[in-house]
This record gives structure tokens, C-alpha cells and sequence, in this order.
């Protein structure tokens, strides 16, 4: 079962969470003088195991019902892919049953879309998972280039929330649930700062 003390001391303890002595500007545009960085978790194969079975305990726990595990590139595809086995062989996958899927960083100029975007389609319910969010940027992205693509998105799961309002005035939050679909942070940065 996951357990938020355990994840939240996760975080704290591998650094993610960082202060810094002078605001920078993050992937949003944004300023900000605190920094959530996955990075260092997700290269350290010990970390990067641990990470990825509080995901799985995460959907396990939570009932999200999901096939594919998504990450959004780049920040979150080996989250998203060694979570996605661990979460196959845990519903006892078979052949054909579960796609491990990656997307393309710059996609092929010829073959099908399956081939030209994506290295393992997402197939059946897909969860996209990212790994921190201030705006939803890249999750919007992302999810535009999958639904264009004809996937269907059944879920989101960000590691870390910052909790930041958009320049529309919503939460990341409220954004997805007025799209309707399913919002999922396993970790606030109201906790964490």
C-alpha cells in the first residue's frame, strides 16, 4: 500500500526538493526560488527502483485501472517504462497483453504512426505520468500529441504537484478535471517546501 509519510520523506531525503539563493526560470517560464528535480532520483538505478515501485503501490492503491504507463518526454519516460513492466508483471501480463511505450523525442518522417511516434505504442487505458508540474504545460502537450494520435488518456499522475495557479487563474487540477480526466499528484509542493 503506499504511503504518503514514506514518499514525502522519499523526497526529502533524496534532495527533489531544493531552496535556492537566487529564483530561476523553470521549463514554464516561470520564477521561482525552489526547484523540484527528479533527475538525480530517476539516474540512480537504487532510487530509480524505489521511485517506481511507490508508483505502482500508488496505482495500486489509489484503483487507477490502467494497461499503458506514459511518461512524458523526457523528464519521465524511465519512470514511466520500468513502472509500466513492474505494473505488467503484477497483473501477470501476457504475450501481447501490456505495451511498454516511449515516445519519440523527434518523430520519424515516414512509416505508420505507431512507428513514427512512438517506440511502443500506448494501447488500452493509458496513465500519463509526469514527473513535476507548475503549469501542465508539457502534460497538455503531451496529451495533445497522444489523443491525436487516437489515445485515449484515462488518467494523469504527476510525481510532484507545485501547486502553482495557470495564467488562466486554475490549478493543473482543476484544468484536467474540467477536461475530464482523472488527476492524480503523489506528492504537493504545499507539503514539500
Amino acid at each position: 500500500m503506499f504511503n504518503q509519510s514514506e514518499f514525502n520523506q522519499f523526497i526529502l531525503e533524496n534532495n527533489v526538493v531544493q531552496r535556492l539563493d537566487k529564483p530561476i526560470t523553470l521549463t514554464s517560464g516561470r520564477s521561482s526560488d525552489w526547484y523540484v528535480n527528479w533527475r538525480d532520483v530517476g539516474s540512480d538505478a537504487y532510487l530509480l527502483n524505489k521511485l517506481t515501485d511507490f508508483i505502482v503501490e500508488f496505482i495500486v492503491t489509489n484503483k487507477i485501472d490502467v494497461d499503458t504507463i506514459y511518461g512524458v518526454p523526457e523528464g519521465a519516460t524511465k519512470m514511466a517504462v520500468i513502472a509500466g513492466m513492474k505494473l505488467a508483471q503484477q497483473k501477470r501480463c501476457t504475450k501481447g497483453s501490456h505495451i511498454i511505450a516511449m515516445g519519440r523525442a523527434k518523430p520519424k518522417e515516414h512509416g505508420m504512426a505507431k512507428d513514427r511516434y512512438f517506440i511502443g505504442m500506448p494501447k488500452g487505458k493509458t496513465l500519463l505520468l509526469e514527473d513535476t508540474t507548475t503549469t501542465g504545460g508539457s502534460l497538455v502537450s503531451t496529451m495533445t500529441t497522444l489523443q491525436e494520435a487516437g489515445i485515449k488518456i484515462f488518467g494523469i499522475l504527476t510525481l510532484t504537484d507545485r501547486n502553482e495557479l495557470r495564467d488562466d487563474g486554475k490549478t493543473v487540477s482543476q484544468f484536467f478535471k474540467e477536461k475530464g480526466i482523472p488527476y492524480y499528484t503523489m506528492s504537493s509542493g504545499k507539503d514539500l517546501k
